[in-house]
């Protein structure tokens, strides 16, 4: 019987219909995104390759990932973006230079990898400016880790721009494939039913067969079409007419598909199925290399005609095999001896002036055994393809070097070396594993010591447990006469352990005071002492002798690591922990300074791992600063970047700025979130984080005694970074309430601590406190001092809480007029920045006192979305739709298509109108990220 339109598509009719609208969205000028899913053989490929027929009249852009390719770095991305080059110039110069750097296409430092999303967001919207785009992306499981992160994005950004991206993966045990695509919408493609398997099978052999052989084939095919079009063609013709013969029946349904596949192959002619073999062994896919290399085989363009007859390959300006079992039949049913005779050839056809690292690549897969030469090769290759994709890629290439090292103790330092790369590249089982490679070899004790700490600085890596402090301890002990400054460095990461799992350390000994007390047998520091070495003995003296008797080293020890970062010589992984030294010390200019340039660092490597993190930290020295925009399109950065990379989004802050803006219920969720898998994942510095949101949140409402009761929970440890802010909160509380000793003993640490410090910030804060528990002349006083150590900081919560209270005092005291000046101003300063439950507060209190006030006009963040009025303030301070785009990750016609939004909820026409307009609605200044 026969079927309409390809067979593999026989029983598609839902799927098919589903793609069709993708397409016609991308006609229509809307985005989407579709993962689909299955097995290999369930008809993934064939549903693409409709999609690309369905779509002939508009742009296409179509690629597919191989096994071969997943170790260098922004290869699928080069091919997908390979046919629009030619719009590089119109790319801004960061951009520019950066995806011209991961395609190697010039020379520089490692490229920023959001910059390579970004000019690939703008390649592919540039691309479908004129012409509607459908990417069609097969088999994403042999796609290299940094496309994948990247097309992710890119994926994730796409909003107004008419772009279809359709990714196919294989399911299988190994979940890698996962990684980056959760939370777009999924098609799972299943087996066929039994009516149309039959249908399909009755296609693929009309003639006469066993009824029995026929039960078989469609038990073994499990509904997969290309199993029931392929099985068939692995019995001979009496085993299917009415013999007995059903081989292999115990193999696996796809090795079975595969070796029907292989068994085709022995059909060609030899010569054929070695070019086969190096359209397979080469990642790249390009037929001029494919021919370089097989005129070194001595093979002619001839021999592919009986491949392509056969439809197994197809070579045009891009070498295409008809499935991927194909090229996977083709690879692994060829001899060692040919395979590494067949990337000899590829290696040959290489200039290695051009592309040296994709030559090493294919010479260590040529190579018969261990080889010094290559190997060497390789590891100076690490560096040119860190400069390409990253240190991700620089682990793969250490990883090679390793295998081919001969001398023990080389190899046992590259193992090393690439241990460290894969775990910096976010892969810390494949750190250890390589850590398993350097510990055979015969090394020496400082050596084995470096392999300690890598092994702890994993275990912290894997699960943030609690046994990290104890392993990192263990570690700096043995290093202690090995090697000194690495002995104190890591004492310090041993703290900075203690510090993340705060009250979910396994025991007293791990906790931060414990680890502190183990760290004074730390050998001497080095004269002149480094940022690293102050940081040690300030810490050391912080968590045994408190915080005031510390402040002075901490303060030290901040300004000199400052220091060296101004330099150039800091080191990056020490800017966490300097930077809640400086919250600590309420120092906000530090704070801000080092957030900002952590993020700056680790864009730069593209260590998509931590700049999450880092994120989520920027974006509370924002909500601090009242900057809740930019905050929230940071947190939304953090979170598109966590799902890229097949991570949990790290989400401290989001309740922090949620209660800001006196979000009840959504704080309320995010804190319940947050503390079931912080309990869960042993990260105990969240919980202050999360009970400083609470805090802020019930003052906020006028909540006192459950602003109380959220305090005393964090006040239980003495947490690096955000105690003081939490006393701060529970004098407020704690007065509120009618609990004067409770609010007088909080305040007197509190003001031990600010006055340590010295900052303005810590004066100010220290002042409004105190005022709080004074009356008379003496609180005027107070609450105006306070207000002077604020005033540098007018555009904060924090001076406009001042003013808040200090307003309500003045209304308690029958002052009217001043009290009136007061709030008023405290409520436009947190009408401006959106903090509606203080603002509320404000409004409450200038009703009260006589004062009439309009019911609150909407704010923007009432209006627009979150990214909406971001956007509208960086427009409306002169930005350019690009340099937009370019702050949050976007295509400038999304920026464009947004601005048309805003415009009309708005009520305005351009951008001319967007600063009355905003400033209207109480709309806080732009700030950069």
């Amino acid at each position: 019987m026969a079927i309409p339109g390809p067979p593999a598509l026989l029983g598609r009719a839902r799927e098919l219909a589903l793609l069709d609208r993708l397409v016609e969205d991308a006609r229509n000028g809307r985005s989407s995104v579709l993962v689909v899913r299955g097995e290999p053989g369930v008809g993934k490929t064939a549903l693409l390759n409709h999609v690309t027929a369905t779509a002939s009249d508009l742009r296409i852009a179509q690629i597919s990932g191989a096994e071969s390719e997943m170790e260098l770095a922004f290869a699928g991305v080069h091919q997908l973006c390979a046919p629009m080059l030619d719009r590089l110039d119109s790319l801004p110069a960061p951009q520019r230079e950066a995806i011209s750097t991961a395609f190697g296409l010039r020379e520089g430092r490692p490229p920023d990898r959001f910059l390579v999303g970004l000019a690939a967001l703008t390649l592919l919207a540039e691309s479908a400016a004129k012409l509607p785009l459908v990417c069609v992306v097969d088999d994403v499981q042999w796609l290299d880790s940094a496309s994948v992160q990247t097309l992710s994005l890119v994926a994730r950004r796409l909003d107004a721009d008419p772009i279809a991206m359709i990714f196919a993966v294989r399911e299988s045990e190994d979940k890698r494939e996962l990684e980056g695509l959760d939370g777009f919408p999924e098609l799972v493609l299943t087996g066929l039913d039994d009516r149309h398997s039959r249908q399909l099978l009755e296609t693929a052999m009309p003639g006469r067969m066993d009824d029995r052989v026929r039960e078989r084939i469609l038990a073994e095919a499990r509904g997969n079409p290309l199993a029931l079009l392929e099985l068939p063609r692995d019995r001979p013709p009496a085993a299917l007419a009415g013999g007995y013969s059903l081989v292999g029946g115990d193999r696996p349904l796809i090795g079975r598909v595969e070796r029907s596949f292989a068994a085709q192959l022995q059909t060609l002619p030899s010569d054929t199925r070695l070019l086969l073999l190096v359209a397979a062994a080469d990642p790249v896919g390009e037929a001029a290399l494919l021919w370089r290399a097989a005129t070194r085989l001595g093979l002619g363009v001839e021999v592919a005609e009986p491949a392509e007859t056969a439809e197994l390959i197809s070579i045009g300006a891009r070498v295409r095999f008809r499935h991927a079992l194909v090229r996977s039949a083709v690879y692994h049913s060829a001899s060692l001896r040919d395979r590494r005779r067949v990337h000899g050839a590829l290696a040959d056809a290489i200039d290695p002036r051009v592309d040296s690292e994709h030559r090493a690549w294919h010479r260590a897969q040529a190579a018969a055994g261990p080889s010094e030469e290559i190997a060497a090769e390789l590891e100076r290759s690490a560096d040119r393809a860190q400069a390409r994709g990253g240190v991700a890629a620089a682990a793969a290439f250490l990883a090679h070097a390793t295998d081919l090292t001969p001398d023990p103790e080389d190899r046992a330092r590259r193992a090393l070396a690439a241990a460290q790369a894969k775990l910096d590249a976010g892969a810390p089982g494949a750190a250890l594993a390589l850590l398993a490679v350097a510990e055979a070899a015969q090394t020496d004790e400082l050596q084995r010591a470096r392999i300690d700490l890598l092994r702890s600085q994993i275990a912290f890596a894997r699960h943030r447990g609690g046994d990290a402090p104890a392993l990192l301890l263990d570690a700096a002990r043995r290093l202690r006469d090995l090697d000194p400054e690495l002995s104190r460095e890591t004492y310090v990461e041993a703290l900075m352990s203690s510090v993340f799992a705060g009250r979910f350390v396994w025991s007293e000994e791990d906790g931060p005071e414990g680890v502190a007390r183990a760290a004074r047998a730390a050998p001497p520091a080095p004269d002149p002492p480094r940022a690293v070495d102050l940081l040690l003995d300030a810490l050391v003296k912080r968590f045994t002798a408190g915080y005031v008797a510390a402040a002075p080293q901490l303060l030290e020890a901040a300004r000199e690591f400052r220091r060296e970062d101004d330099e150039g010589v800091a080191a990056p992984r020490w800017y966490g922990i300097v930077g809640r030294i400086a919250l600590e010390l309420w120092d906000k200019d530090s704070w801000d300074e080092l957030a900002a340039k952590k993020v700056e660092i680790l864009r730069s490597e593209g260590a998509l791992t931590l700049l999450p993190v880092a994120l989520v930290y920027r974006a509370g020295v924002g909500v601090q600063a009242g900057r809740f925009d930019e905050a929230d399109a940071l947190l939304q950065e953090a979170t598109a970047i966590s799902n890229a990379v097949g991570a949990l989004p790290p989400l401290d802050v989001q309740p922090v700025l949620a209660a800001h803006r006196g979000e009840e219920e959504r704080t309320l969720r995010l804190v319940r979130e947050i503390r079931r898998r912080a309990t869960v994942r042993g990260e105990g510095r969240v919980i202050p984080v999360i009970q400083y949101a609470l805090s802020v949140l019930h003052n906020g409402l006028g909540q006192w005694r459950d602003a109380l009761a959220a305090t005393g929970l964090a006040l239980e440890h003495d947490d690096l970074g955000l105690y003081g802010y939490m006393l701060f909160e529970r004098v407020e509380a704690a007065v509120r309430s009618g609990e004067p000793e409770l609010a007088a003993e909080s305040l007197r640490v509190l003001v031990t601590r600010a006055e340590a410090s010295g900052t303005e910030l810590a004066l100010g804060v220290a002042a409004r406190s105190r005022a709080l528990l004074a009356s008379g002349a003496e609180a005027d006083t107070l609450y105006r001092a306070a207000l002077a150590h604020l005033d540098r900081r007018r555009t904060d919560p924090m001076f406009a809480r001042a003013q808040l209270v200090y307003g309500e005092w003045l209304r308690g005291e029958g002052r009217l007029s001043e009290a009136v000046e007061q709030l008023k101003h405290a409520h436009a300063s947190f009408t401006r920045v959106g903090a509606a439950a203080f603002a509320e507060r404000a409004r409450r209190e200038l009703v009260a006192a006589g004062e009439p006030v309009r019911a609150p006009a909407a704010a923007v963040s009432d209006t627009l979305t979150g990214q909406e009025s971001y956007i509208a303030r960086l427009a409306a301070d002169g930005h350019t739709n690009q340099e937009i785009a370019a702050q949050l990750f976007l295509s400038p016609r999304t920026v464009e298509w947004h601005l048309g939004k805003i415009f009309a909820k708005l009520g305005i026409t351009s951008r001319r109108g967007l600063p009355a307009a905003l400033l209207a609605r109480g709309a806080n200044q732009p700030s950069e990220l």
